[in-house]
């Protein structure tokens, strides 16, 4: 039994996901095709806007971080847990590297997230603002620096969070979650855990105040830029652009929220795990579809890459 382990022990026990046994495959089949769409989605619109020159402009070149982001938590996180679904709960061992390695790659895709979509507003900022100087100031090197800083913020967060975790001791080894992230590995200590308390919570108010506050602000000056302007082609661009990225912005901070006030009541952890899957699920799935379907360049390309495939039959 895991009781047995000794101190420190680096194998460890997860909870995963208890589903009755009547439910196990129904779950287990909608999980995995969920999986396989974000996959196919999310590669799929990488590679079409890698491979169609019209699509290398910044918007849909930041956008490529988003997908990146969501196939990196999805996989790290869907496959072990969908194996885990077929075992037994005591064979649902990891060893305690593993853990560490799925928790900081989960955090660090729902923090680049959301550091992304602040870039991608500064951008439509740019974009409806300041048009005339949107080419000028959107370079490439504009490009590649905003995206190095979205991922490295995320970096730098995650690894203290994660650094304040690895310090502590262990004297449990069940992690009380459906996978790892740094909650469930610093309840493994029986040490004080006060800084990790207060860490965790400064980087969320920061992380979700600098979010917000940024998107407000951005917001509120295009909405005065499109109120004041009579250009009605720029007006109707904005709204399609600015609806897309406010959509996917939106479905991502609320559902992410719910975790965190889910995570303060233990008596709905089922509900938080209900929650946490679909927090990975949905905005994985939307994104690349919202994308696609209101991106008038995307549809574009996609239907002369079909009839590029048609042509030769």
């Amino acid at each position: 039994m895991m009781e047995n382990y000794t101190y420190n022990s680096f194998i460890l026990q997860l909870e995963g996901l208890n589903v009755s046994k009547d439910l196990v495959y129904p779950v287990f089949l909608c999980l995995f095709f969920s999986y396989l769409f974000i996959t196919v989605a999310n590669v799929g619109i990488a590679v079409l806007i890698f491979m169609d020159k019209n699509l290398h402009q910044p918007m849909y070149l930041l956008f490529c971080n988003l997908t990146v982001s969501d196939l990196l938590g999805n996989s790290i996180i869907l496959p072990r847990l969908l194996i885990d679904m077929l075992r037994p709960p005591s064979e649902r061992l990891i060893s305690y590297y593993e853990c560490v390695v799925q928790a900081f790659t989960t955090h660090m895709s729902s923090t680049t997230a959301i550091t992304v979509l602040m870039i991608m507003a500064f951008d439509r900022y740019v974009a409806i603002c300041n048009p005339l100087r949107y080419a000028a100031i959107m370079t490439n090197n504009m490009v590649i620096k905003l995206t190095v800083s979205a991922w490295g913020v995320a970096f730098v967060l995650v690894g203290i969070l994660l650094g304040l975790t690895l310090r502590l001791n262990r004297c449990r080894t069940l992690i009380t979650s459906m996978y790892c992230n740094n909650a469930a590995l610093f309840k493994l200590s029986c040490e004080s855990v006060f800084v990790n308390n207060i860490y965790g919570l400064t980087f969320t108010v920061v992380v979700l105040t600098g979010s917000i506050g940024s998107m407000v602000l951005t917001y509120t000056k295009i909405t005065v830029v499109c109120l004041t302007s009579k250009n009605k082609s720029l007006n109707s661009k904005a709204l399609k652009t600015c609806s897309t990225h406010l959509v996917v912005y939106l479905i991502t901070i609320l559902s992410g929220m719910a975790i965190i006030i889910l995570h303060r009541v233990p008596q709905y952890s089922d509900s938080r795990k209900f929650v946490t899957i679909l927090y990975h699920i949905i905005p994985g799935s939307l994104n690349p579809i919202i994308y696609g379907m209101q991106s008038k360049e995307i549809r574009k390309s996609l239907s002369i890459f079909k009839s590029k495939r048609v042509l030769p039959s």
